[in-house]
């Protein structure tokens, strides 16, 4: 049979433990046998990270600010535990904090819908999108402990040394806490460009959700953007046959729990955190929820909601039989590849991506899964398969 030609590199960023071993699993079943295809590839395991002092993933994510598109497998983001067990010079960054900086990105995660793994949340038919704003507000700040009665302010000064604002926050009789919280500009501007080209790309509706009429400065900021950037693209919207809509956060979540889905859901950093697990519990398990990271000049890089699965990698090393679930795993490789096709103009290619996954949702659906997947789902006597079972299952209807 001959291969189907990519016509340009993907990059490919490996990563740890089971996630790992399922990745050469994948390739080797699903990529390599049918593709005519160059890897850009990066280890990003963490021991090679240590050893290249984690230059190997700038080098990635320059790689894929070259090409465009790049698949990633889940990586650990060491502690001090991993540091020991690891041999570590340090406690390195997390590698999608790395590449997210330096690709301005915005992370996406959208569910995998499957007919016999059914929604926690009745209304909820079609995926919910996440698109979370993962810079500033609460993972940057500022805390204070107030141990006395005192008088906590804000200040503004220019970079020239000139005192412009000086705020009152609170004029404390006892002891208490403080924060501050800063956000900017060009950061909202990334995230509101890269939700709208996504939302394009789909073909979905956008929701965004804060609480402006409480935060009437620094939420009102982030609702002006993306009002702005939302008539900017009005005509790129149409076209995609799609509206763009402001809720206030608490009305976005009473509305979500009843609506049948199929949007993409923006929010601020804290609010996206939340709401993304709540939507990935809701769909029924990580194992079924996507990620891609996808910057305001239209990169991508592709991976798996979930991490690298240790539990698992534990059994794995001792010889033990696993059952861990590679969907999502998968679907990073054939979301990269559909947008690397729609981006060369080789349609061929998306619809061998398209096939895969149809492969994947044709066996969960016979009855044919992991163990995580047999504790959800509503087939009746379902078959439950190991790690390489499963894989090998989908191979045969692919």
């Amino acid at each position: 049979m001959a291969k189907i030609k990519v016509k340009t590199p993907l990059v490919e960023l490996d990563g740890d433990e089971m996630t790992r071993i399922i990745w050469k699993e994948i390739k080797d079943r699903f990529i390599h046998p049918y593709l005519d295809i160059e890897l850009d590839y990066y280890d990003l395991g963490v021991e090679y990270r240590d050893k290249t002092d984690d230059k190997v993933t700038v080098d990635s994510a320059n790689a894929i600010l070259k090409y465009g598109v790049g698949v990633k497998c889940a990586t650990i983001t060491p502690n001090q535990d991993r540091v020991v067990e690891y041999k570590l010079k340090k406690e390195w960054k997390s590698p999608n904090g790395t590449i997210r900086s330096i690709l301005d990105g915005t992370v996406f995660r959208k569910p995998i819908i499957v007919n016999n793994i059914p929604s926690g949340v009745r209304s909820w038919e079609k995926p919910i999108v996440v698109g979370r704003h993962a810079f500033g507000d609460l993972y940057k700040d500022t805390e204070l402990y107030i141990p006395e009665a005192g008088k906590v302010e804000i200040v503004f000064t220019t970079k020239d040394g000139k005192e412009k604002e000086r705020v009152t926050i609170n004029d404390f009789d006892g002891p208490g806490v403080v924060m501050g919280q800063f956000n900017l500009d060009k950061s909202i501007y990334s995230f509101a460009e890269a939700c709208f080209n996504y939302a394009i790309s789909e073909k979905i509706n956008v929701w965004f959700a804060t609480k402006d009429t409480i935060s009437k400065k620094y939420h009102a900021r982030f609702r002006a953007i993306f009002d702005e950037v939302s008539t900017k693209r009005a005509a790129e919207l149409k076209a995609a046959g799609i509206e763009y809509w402001y809720y206030l956060i608490d009305d976005a979540v009473a509305q979500i729990v009843k609506n049948p889905g199929g949007m993409l859901w923006a929010l601020m950093n804290y609010d996206g955190d939340v709401m993304s697990d709540m939507v990935a519990s809701g769909f029924g398990s990580l194992g079924l929820m996507t990620s891609v990271l996808v910057s305001p000049d239209g990169k991508f890089e592709y991976e798996a909601a979930h991490g690298t699965v240790t539990r698992h990698y534990r059994q794995y090393q001792k010889g033990e039989t696993t059952s861990t679930n590679s969907v999502a795993s998968i679907f990073a490789w054939t979301g990269a590849l559909a947008k690397r096709g729609e981006l060369d103009g080789t349609p061929d290619v998306v619809a061998f991506a398209q096939k895969l996954e149809k492969a994947v949702i044709d066996t969960i659906q016979a009855g044919e899964m992991t163990k995580d997947l047999v504790l959800l789902t509503t087939t009746k006597g379902p078959k439950q398969l190991d790690t390489f079972q499963f894989m090998e299952a989908i191979q045969k209807r692919l």
